[in-house]
């Protein structure tokens, strides 16, 4: 009985630290939707500079998902706001075709989220 009670306790503890390890899908949603805010009126050197900590920050929250889709998502929108920096860098100011993906890929994480 008394190593069925460790075995227990042994598997708990596993199960804890995977909880712990995985962010909550929902915290993550809700904060990577919270980042898809961006002014495309600042200059150049501030929108580069905001969508390069976006999109860092997008990558980390996909590293600590679980999710496959909701991980793919959010590599997918860090890599959008990659191109839009990489746009305004080279002073390209039609920025339609970015709003458009980027509305797109906000759909799919919207529906990855739920």
């Amino acid at each position: 009985m008394r190593i069925l009670g460790l075995a227990v306790l042994g598997l708990l503890l596993v199960a804890c630290d995977q909880v712990s390890a995985t962010t909550d899908k929902a915290s993550v949603c809700a904060e990577a939707l919270g980042l898809s805010n961006l002014n495309p009126n600042l200059d150049p050197e501030q929108l580069a500079a905001q969508a390069q900590q976006k999109a860092d920050r997008l990558r980390e929250l996909a590293g600590q998902v679980a999710d496959q889709d909701l991980k793919q998502n959010l590599f997918t929108i860090a890599d959008s706001y990659v191109a839009l920096e990489q746009r305004k860098a080279q002073h390209l100011g039609d920025l339609n075709d970015w709003v458009q993906r980027n509305a797109n890929n906000l759909s799919a994480l919207r529906a990855a989220c739920l």
